[in-house]
């Protein structure tokens, strides 16, 4: 199985973490092509907001928030990184 690191980084600020991890993979566990977490909350542990698909060829894409799971339709990665993107900065504003 092949795979690459397309992004991988951890940034803290004001009490809130956000961690993006995409890998680019061939692993049939992850029919779209890429496993990821996109994950935003608190320096405690906290989710606030998480894109994930860590379960994929059994649950799908799924979106967390501290009150809900559901499963998501897949837009394609740089679709779901901006939706991500965009959610984090309405909840810091």
């Amino acid at each position: 199985m092949d795979a690459r690191t397309i992004r991988d980084f951890t940034n803290t600020f004001e009490g809130h973490v956000e961690r993006q991890t995409i890998i680019e993979t061939d692993d049939p566990a992850y029919p779209s092509g890429y496993k990821y977490s996109l994950h935003f909350g608190t320096l405690d542990g906290e989710t606030i907001l998480r894109y994930d698909n860590s379960h994929e060829d059994t649950k799908g894409h799924e979106r967390h928030t501290s009150e809900d799971v559901m499963e998501i339709e897949f837009p394609g990665m740089l679709e779901l990184v901006e939706r991500f993107e965009e959610e984090i900065a309405e909840r810091r504003s």
